[in-house]
């Protein structure tokens, strides 16, 4: 599986009103990149852009991938909201995009899946008995079903308490080794520990941050990691 480069050029409106200006976004081949700003400024149009998902915004310029395949077939979406079937069992919500697309889920995929995030457990039990974390190891389970080199994630862990969102930034981290992920975040930390590549979007454009040392995910303790940490929030506070 080939994890491509993806690049966005170009500029966004909504109704005539400016979104966002032009800029060059380009994602890093294999590794995580985190697309950091305030509300309003077109992160997750940015995001829903690449994944071919209606926007409401008129989108002028290209997205492309490095090495010149189409972009959309190679794609994994992760919403903020786990958005769990509640009459789906946990292996039925994990194996729904094959049964969305009319073909049956590899069982012993799945199988994998689950028990790789610690949810063997809760194999049977529905979403409303699952508590947030486990919620969301779900739909992280699903996405990782679905097999994409391309992986984008809209602010998947910001309503899990701060313990839990470590957590679950470290089995992301672990289970999308290799693959090209965009991290669309709020969270200055969240950046700091997770992108390989950070972004910050304000109103006048893109601007990109160097990364602190050390490979992802970054210790939630380490110095340098903490630096950066309070280094973005000045930045997203000035934005």
């Amino acid at each position: 599986m080939s994890a491509p480069e993806i690049l966005l050029e170009g500029r966004a409106s909504i109704n005539g009103a400016p979104l966002f200006p032009d800029l060059r976004l380009s994602l890093v081949p294999g590794g995580w990149t985190c697309l950091l700003g305030p509300s309003g400024v077109g992160k997750s149009t940015i995001l829903r852009l690449i994944a071919g998902l209606e926007t409401g915004a008129e989108f002028t310029g290209q997205i492309r991938a490095g090495d010149g395949a189409p972009v959309a077939d190679r794609i994994a979406y992760m919403a903020q909201e786990d958005l769990l079937l509640p009459w789906l069992d946990l292996a039925g919500n994990v194996g729904l995009g094959a049964r969305l697309r009319g073909s049956q889920p590899d069982p012993a995929r799945a199988k994998a899946l689950i028990t790789r995030l610690g949810l063997s457990d809760h194999i049977a039990k529905r979403p409303g008995a699952l508590s947030g974390g486990q919620r969301q190891r779900v739909a992280l389970a699903r996405t990782l079903m679905e097999d994409r080199p391309i992986v984008l994630l809209d602010e998947p862990f910001s309503a899990l308490d701060a313990r839990t969102r470590s957590q679950m930034q470290d089995l992301a981290a672990e289970a999308l080794r290799g693959r090209t992920v965009l991290l669309v975040t709020h969270d200055p930390a969240e950046a700091a520990r997770l992108g390989a590549r950070i972004l910050l979007l304000s109103p006048n454009g893109l601007s990109e941050i160097p990364p602190p040392p050390g490979a992802v995910p970054r210790a939630v303790d380490d110095p340098e990691t903490l630096r950066a940490q309070g280094q973005l929030l000045s930045l997203l506070r000035a934005a």
